[in-house]
C-alpha cells in the first residue's frame, strides 16, 4: 500500500505567517483560477483577495505561483500570481515557433491571463524567467505593463550564471520519496529553512500512483524548461534573450530592478551597469541577505520595496 502524503493548497498560509511574523486573524482569501489561451490550453493563475488584482507576479523558471505566497501575505493586498506556461497547474506551452521574438509566446499567453484577471494592475513583478516574460510582455503589450520589477535578473543572463540552477533542475526526474526530494532540495538551498523548502516542494512537485515524486515542470505533459542564452547555439534556433535589452531601453515607464547580492545571484556588476545604461531612470535595490530567490530569502524585504515603488 502507498503512502499518500496529504497536501491541502491553501492550508499552509498560517506556517508562512509564522515563519515571518506577519500578522493572520484570519486565513486569506484566495482561489485558483483557469483560462483558456489557446485551443484546450489553460494557464492557472492564484488570485489574492476580492478585489481587482493591484499587482501581477511572475516566478522563475521551474517554480510556480506559490512561490509568491510570503510576500503576498506581507503585502496585504489584493493581487495575482500567474503560473507560466509548462509550470504549476497551467498546460505546456505553445508549440515552438522559430520565427517568434524571444519569449513572445509566454507573454502572448501572459497577456490574455492578464487581460481577462487583472487588466488593470499597477504593475508587473516578474523574478528570472518571469522577469524576462515580463521584458517580453511590455514590449508586446505595453499598456498591460504600468510599472515594472525585475526581481535578480538581465537580458544578459546565460548559462554560465545559471549553472547552480541548472544543475539542480536537471537532477534526477523522479525521487522514489518525499524525503529524498527535500534531502536534494535542502543540498541546493542551504540558506532555507527545512520548513519553507518542505512547502515549496508540496506546491511544486506530484506524488505519483506508484509512490514516487515529480517535479510539476517535469511532468510528463511538460515541455523543457527554456534556456537562457547569450547566444544562439549551433543548432538550436531560438533567438537569444540578449535582445530583451533593448524592450528595458524602449520601457520609457518606472522600472525597479531588485538584485540579491549573495552569491547565488545571476547578476553581475556588469549586468546592472548595462541597466542602468539601458535605463537611466532605473531604481535599483541591492538586497544583502538574498540571493537568486529574492522572495523566497527575504521576502518581506521584498514585499517592503515592492509596496513603496508600487504606492500601496
Amino acid at each position: 500500500m502507498v503512502e499518500k502524503v496529504s497536501y491541502d493548497e491553501f492550508g499552509m498560509f498560517h506556517e508562512n505567517a509564522s515563519e515571518y511574523g506577519i500578522p493572520y486573524p484570519a486565513p486569506p482569501v484566495v482561489s485558483r483560477e483557469f483560462i483558456s489561451v489557446d485551443g484546450d490550453r489553460k494557464l492557472s493563475a492564484l488570485k489574492w483577495g476580492t478585489s481587482e488584482p493591484q499587482i501581477v507576479f511572475l516566478h522563475g523558471g521551474a517554480q510556480n505561483a506559490h512561490t509568491w505566497d510570503t510576500v503576498a501575505l506581507a503585502l496585504g493586498v489584493s493581487l495575482l500570481c500567474i503560473d507560466l506556461p509548462g509550470h504549476g497547474h497551467s498546460d505546456s506551452a505553445a508549440a515552438f515557433d522559430a520565427s517568434a521574438l524571444p519569449l513572445q509566446q509566454n507573454a502572448a499567453d501572459i497577456a490574455t491571463v492578464i487581460r481577462a484577471l487583472a487588466p488593470q494592475a499597477k504593475a508587473v513583478v516578474g523574478m528570472s524567467l518571469g522577469g524576462l516574460t515580463t521584458l517580453a510582455l511590455a514590449r508586446d503589450h505595453a499598456e498591460l505593463v504600468r510599472k515594472l520589477v525585475l526581481v535578480d535578473i538581465t537580458p544578459g543572463v546565460n548559462q554560465e550564471k545559471t549553472k547552480q540552477i541548472t544543475d539542480f533542475v536537471n537532477g534526477p526526474a523522479t525521487f522514489p520519496s518525499f524525503e529524498e526530494l527535500l534531502k536534494r532540495t535542502i543540498e541546493f538551498n542551504p540558506t532555507r529553512t527545512v520548513e519553507s523548502l518542505r512547502r515549496g516542494i508540496l506546491h511544486n512537485a506530484l506524488q505519483l500512483d506508484d509512490g514516487s515524486w515529480v517535479w510539476r515542470y517535469r511532468r510528463a505533459d511538460a515541455p523543457p524548461l527554456p534556456e537562457m542564452k547569450s547566444a544562439v547555439d549551433e543548432g538550436d534556433k531560438r533567438p537569444s534573450t540578449a535582445s530583451l535589452w533593448e524592450a528595458i531601453q524602449h520601457y520609457g515607464k518606472p522600472l525597479m530592478f531588485v538584485r540579491g547580492m549573495r552569491k547565488q545571484s545571476v547578476v553581475t556588476d556588469e549586468d546592472e551597469a548595462e541597466l542602468r545604461r539601458r535605463a537611466g531612470s532605473v531604481r535599483v535595490e541591492h538586497v544583502e541577505e538574498a540571493g537568486h530567490s529574492v522572495q523566497g530569502d527575504t521576502p518581506l524585504e521584498l514585499a517592503e520595496l515592492i509596496r513603496d515603488f508600487v504606492g500601496l
